[in-house]
């Protein structure tokens, strides 16, 4: 099978969208790192979901199933974000691990533990997310900092109702 190669004479100019590249870089690397947060959150939800049992079993797999779903749609607009920037996503487990401030929770907790494992997920989650807001801010990155905002404002949102169950 012979190797696809550029066209002879075809050259794509410079990515130029108002953000300089060492600050595309950087800012693409923080997306990065909330990606694989949001990916571990994703899959330690999900898993929660799969494996919920007790009197609460009803409600919270529901519960985890409407947060997973949103979550799923939630990765495709960060890694877009980071492709937009000029940069590849991550997408393997060996650089989620490394990028994600999140742990993986080995084995099946019980209901309210998982709860509060989700707590403290979307509570890192945000954090992760609002670490990133002064270099948008600095580079005047509007759609980061969109993206940024409703993110945080959903994880935020979650951690409430998920500490709500725990009260």
């Amino acid at each position: 099978m012979k190797a696809k190669t550029k066209p002879v004479g075809i050259t794509l100019p410079a990515i130029n969208i108002g953000i300089a590249t060492a600050d595309r870089k950087k800012i693409a690397h923080g997306l990065s790192a909330f990606l694989a947060d949001s990916y571990t959150l994703y899959l330690m939800t999900h898993n929660f979901h799969w494996n919920v049992t007790g009197p609460q079993f009803t409600s919270l797999h529901q519960l985890f199933m409407s947060q997973y779903t949103e979550q799923w749609t939630a990765l495709d607009q960060i890694a877009e974000r980071i492709r937009a920037l000029g940069h590849p996503a991550p997408a393997t487990y060996t650089e989620f691990h490394k990028l994600a401030s999140i742990k993986e929770v080995s084995g099946v907790p019980k209901a309210e533990a998982m709860v509060r494992h989700l707590v403290m997920a979307q509570e890192a989650a945000a954090r992760t997310a609002r670490n990133l807001f002064p270099l948008v801010d600095k580079a005047n990155d509007q759609p980061t900092a969109d993206l940024l905002t409703q993110r945080i404002e959903i994880h935020e949102k979650t951690a409430w109702m998920l500490r709500s169950i725990l009260e």
